[in-house]
């Protein structure tokens, strides 16, 4: 691999192919050639599994592909991890921010990558996982101090525990300390619009920024 783009596409080809061992390899040439690792996981993991995520939408692809997909993404991000850590070591944190799949749901890939790249950015993240009560959130978000919590969901059947959490944190004196991005498959801005949250993307890179842009507000 002699170009950023040919890296980028041997990343992106490992995960639609379920491979971790070339994911891995990939992310090792990532940071040899100096490959910023956040654009190796956006532009290249990330868009494997964007890719098989289509396939699964249009009845292409099955669950146990989807998950093999994610492993072999997890496996990239491992390698690039430490580096990302060490940056972001090298900056003061920006904030706290929260992150968790609401109640119900237990998908986590579009989840796991906004975590990895928000704390590449400078966050201090806490991942909550997956199948989050409001409750959680609320008590998370007062013990940390937290300036940003973020729910995600791939189900229609879920949103409305966006909508539950959110007024969790109404509920308990501290949303007007903290500002509420939502996100998944299942989300639109004009849902994120009706429940109240602050903020609502449709892709890792764009909700960083987002993040970003509230907390400066």
């Amino acid at each position: 691999m002699n170009s950023k783009s040919e890296v980028l596409v041997t990343l992106r080809k490992a995960v639609e192919d379920f491979s971790s061992e070339r994911a891995r390899a990939a992310a090792e040439s990532a940071l040899s050639m100096d490959i910023d690792p956040v654009e190796a996981i956006e532009d290249g993991l990330s868009r494997g599994v964007q890719e098989v995520g289509k396939k699964f939408a249009d009845g292409e692809a099955f669950l146990p592909e989807l998950i093999m997909a994610a492993e072999a993404m997890k496996a990239g991000i491992e390698v690039l991890r430490p580096v990302m850590l060490q940056k972001k070591l090298q900056r003061r944190s920006i904030g706290t921010l929260i992150i968790g799949t609401v109640r119900g749901d237990i998908h986590d890939i579009g989840k796991n990558i906004v975590a990895v790249i928000s704390e590449a950015a400078g966050f201090n993240v806490i991942d909550l996982g997956t199948d989050v009560a409001p409750e959680q959130f609320v008590i998370k978000a007062r013990e940390s101090r937290a300036k940003i919590v973020a729910m995600s969901t791939l189900l229609t059947v879920t949103t409305p525990e966006q909508k539950n959490a959110i007024d969790a944190l109404s509920n308990d004196g501290i949303r007007e300390n903290v500002k509420v991005v939502v996100g998944g498959a299942a989300v639109t801005a004009d849902w994120a619009s009706e429940i109240g949250a602050d903020g609502y993307s449709d892709n890792a890179a764009e909700a960083v920024e987002l993040f970003k842009r509230l907390i400066i507000v």
